[in-house]
């Protein structure tokens, strides 16, 4: 599982305001309330979920692996190789979504090359 310390671009508040919403959700789906005072845990597992923040990150590096295999004048291709040029603010500098998107490939063991095959990488980026 995914916590807001490792790299995912999603902040720690709208992780957990991710979480509290898909709660929400559960519970009405299980017709629980809150007060009810029922673990997540056990409804999830009722529902067979898992975590959201996986997911997303699954649907990032699909969306990244897709566009390797786009023609070079695509305008898409051309977004995602755009770099800024402007200086940086001061301080630590908020990492970019490619810079994220890029370690969790890392973390999966998938390279720019990997993207290509379509298959290889979509068992690779869907067997977590």
């Amino acid at each position: 599982m995914l916590h807001g310390s490792e790299t995912w671009p999603v902040r720690k508040e709208n992780e957990v305001a991710l979480h509290r919403a898909e709660m929400r959700m559960v519970r009405w789906t299980c017709g629980i309330k809150l007060q009810d005072r029922v673990p997540s845990k056990g409804l999830r597992e009722r529902l067979e979920l898992g975590d959201i923040i996986p997911v997303l990150q699954q649907n990032s590096l699909l969306w990244y692996g897709h566009v390797p295999r786009k023609e070079d004048n695509d305008w898409m291709k051309k977004c995602m190789e755009y770099e800024v040029e402007d200086a940086r603010p001061r301080g630590r500098p908020k990492e970019t979504w490619r810079e994220i998107v890029e370690e969790d490939g890392r973390t999966r063991k998938l390279h720019k090359e990997d993207a290509m095959d379509h298959k290889r990488s979509m068992k690779q980026i869907m067997d977590d």
